[in-house]
């Protein structure tokens, strides 16, 4: 996986656009239950594919939903062209399991995709690689299977139907900015479909759950603890507003804005990308529950995002309650837990800002240095007075100190990475403290 894109990389996009959109749509948003209805429901096939012919979303209007998705802050959407199921969302040749053979009878991924050009916004788009309706895909019954007849089963032959829809993907709808793969549940290896992706699009990323190695890793829902430690390599983290299911779903519970707010936090503030997935209806139509979530998002991410999106500087506060990010004169403290009090001592940090603002509101904190209690002994030490405790306990609170000159250098970091890209080895601070 990738470290980095150079410049002149045209998927170096993917490292400036760290928040993105991701929507999972397709004829499972009928049934309201979940995307994966057949695996985990046991709903019969019969019962399943008929939703296709009640799919007719009137209210889908591609306008709207980019307007929504900007408003909050997303720069770039991850779209279900294909899902576990097999329904395919765009008028394609390889299988008459396709949106165009419903009642509503219009290429979604096109509507989408020309909506997207006209902003200039990207998108990605996802693909499964298990498919319950393919017979020659080898539906065995492990996870994120079904089974399905074994006497049809042909791994070439759904590797060239794969590649010829991945191929009508790449040519069809101008440019494309990723393939968001996933469930090679098999862990087959096929490179050259990468390859191919990449000489039709030169612009696509391509994640870590496809054919090949991949551009970068993808945890899903919970965050694997590494120590508060920044990614070695290109990371997108995702997860859904709704706890249950990443489609539409009728009686959905919903995650809190705080809960979203740490993860989005958790993942920029070390250096990785996040989408965050919401499901609209069988009309096209966003529940109202979501979109009020993605708001409260969108306004606290607009507060604080270059904080966020700031390069990591681990180690520089003796704190295990917060991240640093920062360069140069400016140093961010993202708050993962509401502070314990009104005051937050910063432990081996002893310069005194010439500014000390809380970004979700811009009201100014008080800073002091001086010594601490007897109980934290006598080393004069940065204090941040008079914060809003109890105020802003729903929402993620981000700092920024301001110095009179240069306070944070860059430090070159020895580097061993696991499977997960997770930059293991942290000897020396990333970030250090000049004159401390």
């Amino acid at each position: 996986m990738k470290k980095s894109f150079p410049e002149s990389d045209m998927r170096s996009w993917f490292t400036r656009k760290r928040c993105g959109m991701f929507i999972h749509w397709g004829i499972y948003a009928v049934g309201g239950i979940h995307e994966q209805e057949r695996w985990r429901y046991g709903t019969p096939e019969k019962v399943y594919e008929a939703y296709k012919d009640r799919f007719d979303p009137r209210k889908f209007d591609p306008a709207s939903w980019l307007d929504m998705i900007q408003e909050n802050g997303m720069e770039y959407l991850v779209f279900t062209a294909k899902h576990h199921d097999g329904f395919c969302m765009w008028d394609t040749n390889e299988t008459p399991f396709n949106v165009m053979n419903t009642p509503f009878g219009k290429d979604v991924v096109g509507m989408l995709s020309e909506e997207c050009h006209k902003r200039d916004f990207p998108l990605e788009l996802y693909y499964s690689c298990v498919d319950w309706h393919h017979k020659a895909y080898p539906n065995l019954g492990r996870h994120h299977e079904i089974e399905t007849d074994p006497a049809f089963h042909d791994m070439e032959e759904y590797m060239r139907f794969v590649k010829n829809q991945i191929r009508e993907l790449c040519t069809n709808y101008g440019t494309i900015h990723g393939i968001w793969w996933d469930m090679n549940v098999p862990g087959h290896v096929d490179e050259s479909v990468h390859e191919m992706i990449h000489s039709l699009q030169p612009c696509a990323v391509i994640n870590n759950r496809g054919y090949g190695e991949g551009d970068y890793s993808t945890p899903e829902r919970n965050f694997l603890d590494n120590g508060f430690l920044p990614f070695a390599n290109l990371t997108e983290a995702c997860d859904s507003v709704g706890m249950n299911a990443w489609s539409f779903r009728k009686d959905e519970d919903y995650f809190s804005v705080r809960k979203l707010e740490k993860q989005i936090a958790l993942y920029t503030a070390l250096g990785g990308n996040f989408l965050l997935n919401a499901g609209p209806d069988a009309e096209g139509v966003f529940p109202s529950p979501a979109k009020k979530i993605l708001r409260e998002i969108g306004k606290w991410y607009g507060q604080v995002k270059k904080a966020l999106t700031a390069p990591p500087c681990p180690g520089l506060v003796k704190n295990a309650s917060f991240l640093c990010t920062g360069e140069g004169d400016t140093l961010n403290l993202i708050l993962l837990d509401p502070p314990a009090g009104e005051t937050l001592n910063l432990e081996g940090f002893a310069i005194l800002p010439e500014e000390a603002r809380i970004l979700n509101t811009g009201e100014e904190a008080v800073a002091t240095l001086e010594p601490m209690s007897y109980t934290l002994g006598k080393e004069p030490r940065l204090r941040l007075r008079k914060l809003p405790a109890d105020r802003m306990n729903d929402s993620v609170q981000v700092i920024r100190l301001k110095f009179a000159a240069d306070v944070i250098v860059p430090a070159k970091v020895p580097e061993t990475e696991n499977r997960d890209g997770i930059r293991q080895d942290l000897s020396e601070s990333q970030g250090i403290c000049r004159d401390l």
